[in-house]
């Protein structure tokens, strides 16, 4: 454990400690340490946290997800949420006091994650509700599943009995799905939204699933269990399946087609205060939004200017005559190598961060497939390779053009760093090699505000040089803005698809191929409620603390850090809410009773 002196002061075995981390970065000068470092005695998170424990929680939870999948079970969800509380008790119950200051940050990690997934379990028990009236059949087939669970023995006949009733009671659920799309349904049909039958078609397809493992787990093992099992088991697996196509088909609209609608699953104003909670953003989302906006009107600012150089009249025109600046077919990647080697000879040249030489050597390239575009229209990081957007010969001419526009040279200028170095790629890196066991808590906020954070900073060192570079990071910058606006106001129930797709085109420049590509990515399920705005609100918060830190010290006038040194400390804290890196870079201790309360973007 590394010794501790007036909380915002390194002894000596702690900064040699920190060096030898820093991975080779340039000592601190003796002229900071004369003056009382204002860098913090910072405790290792690895060495004084809470490493052990939270190791044993994350183990647990996965043993608990691995054994309990009941889809669309309130059995399974009260499992989960023992083990939150019960862990949530013992966390309780840890002495605080004697807590170095790591420790404390990891103390109030596992709390605010604990805190998170309860609050996200009630979250599902409430979606759960919401689709009773069609799955109100459930119950005893997730008997038959937990029963094969805990490990007890079948009963043929009875499990056939299960079986046929689940049958007549779907097929009642059917018809009853069906009148609701009468003109003159009557009293007793469903009638579920587009979102609601989605969302059902999910459960039934899980459920489905579930029941074909549980069928081939006895069939042929166990005696007569085939014969009295086969037929209504394979009768009920054709009806839920029937039942999902009508729902996601004839409900929901959605067939398969490019031109589907777009439907997405809106979380509602309570449960997204709880996770700005958990993120540790002390904003409204009225707030956030109107932070986006005032971000989009400076964009605005720069984009008029960029265009008078470009000898353009708009913004419009020159987003439009940077576009026709792509590469040839087959050109793409060497656009991208050549990118990533001027992005990383920039850093050096600069001192900005550490490149370990195994992470320079390792990154790749790969390219997105026609169909994955539809919602991956841009380049995107899957390591080891930067995954790159670009026409491909089976598409449309339309198509083909739409996609060399919106991945031309300008745009590929900053998201290249943005994905590989010093973006996504280095990220990864360094975060498998320091706080391992703080991966559990992995952020948007963290792992996509790193890469804004250094798209901004290198606009402000020049790396956008020519009017069309900067026609480039402008556009981006304002897609992360518009992120901020369209995917808040999607889950707050004040923007539909369409007018997502419509403000992408409209306002930023997308292609509307691109713009409806990311919508249907913003509100597909597979990324959190605040994954979008995540981009520019962390990368904001980098920033503060980044001029924070670099900046001069208020009592000395001195900088604290060097950029290097900030950009290796930040990576070594693991992918967390980035008040608590503030709050490990700044020395702070901090209280059992800590709130986030960081206003990282007040008067900025």
């Amino acid at each position: 454990m590394d010794a501790e002196v007036g909380g915002m002061n390194f002894v000596p075995a702690a900064f040699l400690k920190l060096c030898r981390r820093l991975q080779g970065a340039p000592p601190l000068t003796a002229a900071l340490l004369t003056l009382g470092l204002t860098f913090p005695a910072r405790s290792s998170a690895e060495g004084e946290g809470l490493a052990g424990i939270i190791t044993e929680f994350s183990a647990d939870r996965s043993v608990i997800e691995g054994a309990y999948t009941i889809p669309a079970a309130e059995s399974t969800l009260t499992r989960q949420e023992a083990l939150l509380k019960s862990w949530r008790e013992r966390l309780e119950a840890l002495p605080y006091d004697p807590l170095a200051p790591a420790a404390r940050i990891d103390w109030h990690l596992l709390r605010n994650y604990l805190t998170s997934e309860l609050a996200d379990s009630k979250l599902q028990r409430a979606r759960l509700a919401e689709m009773e009236p069609m799955l109100s059949f459930r119950r005893p087939l997730q008997d038959l599943l937990a029963a094969r669970d805990a490990r007890k023995e079948v009963n043929p006949e009875k499990a056939a009995e299960v079986l046929a009733k689940a049958l007549t009671e779907v097929k009642e659920i059917r018809k009853k799905a069906g009148q609701g799309k009468e003109k003159d349904p009557p009293a007793e049909a469903l009638k579920p939204s587009a979102v609601l039958a989605q969302r059902i078609a999910g459960a039934l397809d899980e459920l489905r699933r579930a029941l074909a493992e549980w069928f081939q787990f006895y069939d042929g093992f166990q005696p007569d269990f085939g014969w009295w099992t086969r037929q209504p088991h394979g009768a009920l697996a054709k009806e839920l399946e029937d039942l999902s196509g009508f729902l996601r088909r004839d409900i929901a609209g959605l067939k398969g087609e490019p031109d589907d609608p777009l439907i997405g699953d809106p979380i509602g104003a309570d449960a997204l205060a709880s996770q700005l909670s958990a993120e540790c953003i002390p904003y409204s989302p009225a707030e956030l939004v109107a932070i986006a906006e005032k971000e989009f009107a400076w964009c605005e600012g720069q984009m008029s200017q960029a265009a008078t150089a470009m000898g353009c009249a708009n913004g419009a025109e020159a987003l439009a005559k940077t576009k026709e600046r792509h590469a040839p077919p087959g050109g793409q990647p060497s656009v991208a190598v050549t990118e990533a080697t001027k992005a990383i000879q920039f850093l050096k040249e600069r001192d900005l961060v550490t490149i370990p030489p195994l992470a320079e050597e390792t990154w790749r390239l790969g390219m997105i497939g026609a169909a994955q575009q539809k919602s991956m229209p841009y380049a995107v990081y899957g390591s080891p390779h930067m995954m790159i957007a670009y026409a491909h010969e089976s598409m449309s001419q339309e198509e083909k053009m739409m996609s060399m526009r919106g991945n031309n040279a300008a745009f590929l200028h900053i998201v290249t760093p943005h994905e590989l170095i010093p973006g996504h790629h280095l990220q990864l890196f360094q975060s498998r090699r320091f706080s391992p066991q703080r991966q559990l808590f992995r952020t948007p906020f963290l792992v996509e505000g790193w890469a804004l954070h250094w798209e901004m900073l290198l606009w402000d060192l020049g790396y956008t040089a020519t009017a069309e570079e900067k026609v480039g990071a402008l556009f981006w910058r304002m897609h992360r803005c518009a992120r901020i606006i369209v995917s808040l106001k999607f889950h707050l129930g004040e923007m539909k698809p369409a007018e997502m797709i419509d403000f992408l085109v409209q306002r930023v420049g997308h292609e509307r191929s691109g713009a409806t590509a990311e919508v249907r990515r913003y509100i597909g399920g597979g990324y959190s409620a605040l994954y979008q705005a995540a981009y520019m609100l962390g990368g904001m918060q980098i920033r503060s603390l980044y001029q924070d830190l670099t900046g001069p010290a208020p009592s000395t006038g001195q900088p604290r850090l060097t950029p290097r040194q900030f950009h290796d400390a930040v990576l070594h804290e693991g992918a967390i809410p980035v008040e608590f890196i503030r709050a490990a870079l700044t020395g702070q201790s901090l209280p059992r009773d800590w709130k986030s309360g960081w206003r990282f973007a007040d008067g900025k």
